[in-house]
Order: structure tokens, then sequence, then C-alpha cells
């Protein structure tokens, strides 16, 4: 159990307090700060404890049974790591690595980000289960550099981030003014011209974010991999309709973590209308403000397949490295298999959406 001076952890929130301790405040800020006034911030929390659980009497079930598969790929529960940027932010030593180490430990699959401080082939060294999430350029040439890469590393599907037609207006950002990382320390998969002889030379590529990234995009990666494609950040249900007739094999519910468009409503609010436009065609994850082993019943109870962890990670991996990470998910694996025994079911799948009100 991480301690510190003045703390030790019970539930996922002590572990931000921790990781406020423990790192510098301007990164604390870039990990912990949302979009202009963070009202969506604050929304994809405060909807789940708006929601109300409805408990199931007198099953007669034994201990829930939390493994189970997404998109083929096995994971001991209904959890996964989602992608974010920057770990050596959080622990310098190792970054995503120490990670990727916790997550294989867990049996959970781990979303490797693009802007990873180390490489895709680093973090696939620790082994365990990867997928890799990307923003398509608009240098396919690059992208399927990329993508290449991702699939030689073993990753078993591609998360495709499409709710960043530009950056985000971060006012924490600017008022600390960080807008670059520190010496030593950089986006390491754009390291590399993307030259189709496979040739690297050493220079580090901004990242791009366009408003030119249109259907046409996703049309052509579907005809450049066979690995499974999904979707992130997606909250219109006409979205998600056509995602699937585009042959996407999965959606993630997701705004960002509230750090791109303020004001956008709370990832749980929007997973039940997004169930109905799929109906069950194709697999739906959320992220954004899960904490609890409650809250992970409750997105799975309204049509989610898993969630994504994305802060609480950081703030173990700032906490502790990858022991910190692995706490975590232990956590809240106690809580979920608690909830899920109080609400009468033996797995995730004996939930009905009837169990949430509010």
């Amino acid at each position: 159990m991480i301690r510190t001076t003045h703390m030790e952890v019970f539930n996922l929130r002590d572990f931000e307090d921790v990781a406020r301790e423990k790192l510098d405040p301007v990164y604390y800020d870039y990990f912990a700060s949302g979009a202009q006034d963070e009202v969506t911030l604050a929304a994809n929390e405060a909807a789940f404890r708006r929601l109300a659980l409805v408990p199931r009497i007198l099953r007669g079930h034994g201990p829930p049974r939390l493994a189970g598969s997404v998109l083929g790929c096995e994971s001991s529960m209904p959890v996964l790591l989602a992608p974010t940027a920057f770990h050596r932010l959080a622990w310098p030593s190792e970054g995503e690595a120490a990670t990727a180490r916790a997550a294989r430990e867990a049996g959970v699959i781990m979303i490797a980000a693009m802007l990873s401080t180390i490489t895709i082939e680093e973090i696939a060294a620790a082994g365990g289960t990867l997928w890799f999430q990307l923003y398509i350029q608009p240098d396919l040439g690059f992208t399927e550099s990329l993508v290449r890469r991702a699939e030689a590393a073993g990753c078993r599907a591609l998360v495709v981030t499409v709710d960043s037609p530009a950056l985000g207006r971060n006012e924490r950002g600017d008022r600390n003014d960080f807008h670059d990382l520190p010496p030593g320390i950089f986006c390491a998969n754009m390291r590399g011209s993307g030259r189709s002889d496979g040739r690297n030379d050493g220079h580090v590529r901004q990242v791009s974010l366009s408003p030119e990234i249109s259907w046409r995009h996703v049309e052509w990666l579907r005809g450049v991999t066979r690995l499974p494609i999904l979707l992130k950040g997606v909250l219109h249900p006409a979205d998600a309709a056509q995602a699937v007739s585009c042959g996407v094999d999965g959606l993630i519910v997701s705004n960002h973590g509230g750090r791109q468009l303020d004001t956008t409503p709370a990832t749980i609010d929007r997973l039940p209308v997004i169930a109905d436009a799929v109906g069950g065609q194709v697999p739906l994850l959320l992220d954004g403000g899960v904490r609890r082993g409650t809250d992970v019943v409750k997105a799975l109870a309204l049509g989610a397949s898993a969630v994504a962890l994305g802060r609480p990670v950081l703030w173990g991996l700032a906490g502790g490295g990858a022991d910190g990470v692995a706490q975590v998910l232990s956590l809240l694996r106690r809580e979920l298999e608690n909830a899920l025994t109080l609400c009468g079911a033996d797995s995730p799948g004996a939930l009905t959406k009837d169990q949430v009100v509010g």
C-alpha cells in the first residue's frame, strides 16, 4: 500500500492526493486539468454520482466472475487502461514501461498512446496485451508507418481518437506556460521521417490535429490494416451508426476526459443513446469519470462491454511506478467484485439496464 507522511490510500481519489504531493505542480496541472472552465471534467464524475444502483436480491450465486474478452482479447476484468500521454512526467525513469508491466500483471489490456514518452516497441517489451491509440495524421505515409510499427509490436487493435480536429484550450497550461516537454522527454513514436524505406532520420515530428480528417480517412485506414479498429470520442448516435456502416469494430464513448470541447455531456449520460444506436453490433467502451467499482457497474449495466481508466492510472504511476498502478487496479477490482455481489450479479453480463436509475 502506498503511504506518505500524511496519508494512506483507500480509494482511487486518494491516489490523486498522493500524486499531487509528489508531482511537479505544473505536471500535476497538466494531468488533472480540463478545457476552459472544466465543466465537462467535473460533469464526468458528477454524472456517475447522480445515478443510483438498484440491487436484485436472493440470487443465490457465488463470487462474481470478472474475466471476459473484448474484440478477442482476454482481460481479467472489464477495465482497460485508457491512452494517456507523457508517462515519464509522472515516473521519469520508466514511464509507460512501468504502466505496461502493471497492466500485464493485472491481466488487463493497455491502450498505448501515440504520444507516449517511450516507443511502442519499448512498451510492448514489457509484455501483456496492447492496443495502440492513433491520431490519423495528414501525412498518411507516416500514419501508415505507425500502424505497421504497432502491428509488428504485437498490438491487437487500433484505437483512433476522433474528437480532436484541434487542440482544446487548457487555461491551467496557459497560466503555467507549459507548452513544451522538458529536455530529454519527447514523443518517442514521432521520431523518424516515415520514409518508405523504413529509415529513421531521428527527427521528432509534431503531432498534427486537423479538421480535414474525415470518414474517408477511416475508410482508408480500414483498407490498410486487418487489426480491429475502434473510434474513440463518439458522443452522437448518428456518428455511432455511421462508424458501424464504415466497418469499425468498436466504439469508445469519450469526451477526452474533458480536455477538448468544454461543456460536452458526461460520457455515462451519452452511453445509453449510443448503445441504442449501435444495437449491439459492435462492443462499446466508455471512459471519463470512472473512480469507483460502482461506476464500472453502472457503465456495464447501461451497455458498455468495459470501461477505460485514465487519470487514476497516472496518479498510481506518480505515487509508486508499476506498484502504484498495480494498487490502483487491485483496489478497483475489489470494489467491482463487491459492487457486483451487492447488486446480485454473478458476472457483468448479469446486470440489466433497469438496475440504474436517475
